[in-house]
């Protein structure tokens, strides 16, 4: 069984910057890719980014590419989402995402789930 717990969340002015953490209990974190997802009201949870077991292989959806870039720290057994020059459509409620097995970055497929914390982006 894996638990996230994902933190720093918040409200920030649009062009801003926040850093979204997720830390993971279980001490096989190092072999599981990660993914971060978000919801909006009224839309259906999608993906954001992914990153393989090592970190030698990440992806963003179209929409992020260039602003956000997702890292993990296995000593740490946390995954990070850096988020920069933010836009009032990134505001969702952003979810951390494990999948056991592969070792790619993938889109789907995700076994264990956080909580998810709250981006809001005023324009």
């Amino acid at each position: 069984q894996v638990q996230l717990v994902e933190s720093g969340g918040g409200l920030v002015q649009a062009g801003g910057s926040l850093r979204l953490s997720c830390a993971a209990s279980g001490r096989t974190f190092r072999s599981y890719a990660m993914g971060w997802f978000r919801q909006a009201p009224g839309k259906e949870r999608e993906f954001v980014s992914g990153i393989s077991w090592n970190g030698g292989y990440t992806a963003y959806t179209d929409s992020v590419k260039g602003r956000f870039t997702i890292s993990r720290d296995n000593a740490k057994n946390t995954v990070y989402l850096q988020m920069n020059s933010l836009k009032p459509e990134d505001m969702a409620l952003y979810y951390c995402a494990a999948r056991v097995g592969g070792s790619g970055v993938f889109t789907s497929g995700y076994q264990y789930w956080g909580q998810g914390t709250q981006v809001t982006v005023s324009s």
